[in-house]
């Protein structure tokens, strides 16, 4: 498999991957169609710096580990679970009219959007092991390892942020809508369940 057939292949699946609606969907859609903005770009900045990371770790070899380990896979995957329930039931239970739980202050939206990207990428140990088991099937034989490897997790980078950029521009367009308190609470309602959702099924997963 030549470099350039393996970018495409690998852009084809990844592709499919990203527009699946999801836990990083249900996070950006929200953030941004209540008005955060910045934060809603650091959200989508978090999540792909994530996946840059598991990307670069697999292609080391590191995130082996996880497939090797069990003990490392559970704790991984309690963390991230505890910290998805715990998010969720803070939106849950926001009665601010979309204010956030754990709202920064002024001029750190885009850093709050971002630590919140970048933990809820990082504590799912399901991206790791996807990383793991997908990325060296698409790694061409006689190609640097690495290079090739962050080189394949670059295109899942840039479909992630086109993708997120036209959630971000819908989202503007049902801004209006969001702007009643009632619809603001309904969308924390929605989203808290869904984060809360993923939470458990990721504590449930065998």
């Amino acid at each position: 498999m030549e470099m350039t057939t393996a970018l495409w292949s690998f852009a084809l699946v990844v592709g499919l991957l990203t527009l699946t609606p999801g836990l990083d969907t249900a996070l950006v859609l929200r953030t941004s169609a209540l008005g955060e903005r910045r934060q809603a770009w650091g959200v989508v900045l978090g999540i792909q710096t994530g996946t840059l990371i598991w990307g670069t770790l697999t292609s080391a070899g590191v995130t082996a580990l996880l497939t090797a380990s069990a003990l490392a896979y559970e704790i991984l995957r309690w963390a991230g679970a505890a910290y998805l329930v715990w998010m969720g039931i803070g939106m849950l239970r926001n009665r601010g009219g979309g204010a956030e739980p754990e709202r920064a202050p002024a001029g750190g939206g885009f850093r709050s959007g971002w630590r919140r990207g970048t933990l809820t990428n990082l504590l799912n140990p399901k991206v790791g092991v996807f990383y793991v088991a997908v990325l060296p099937q698409f790694i061409p034989a006689g190609a640097p390892h690495f290079a090739a490897g962050v080189a394949l997790t670059g295109v899942h980078v840039v479909e992630g942020m086109l993708w997120s950029a036209v959630l971000v521009g819908f989202a503007r367009v049902v801004r209006g809508w969001l702007s009643r308190p009632a619809a603001r609470r309904l969308l924390d309602r929605v989203t808290g369940a869904v984060v809360v959702g993923f939470g458990l099924r990721l504590a449930l997963a065998e």
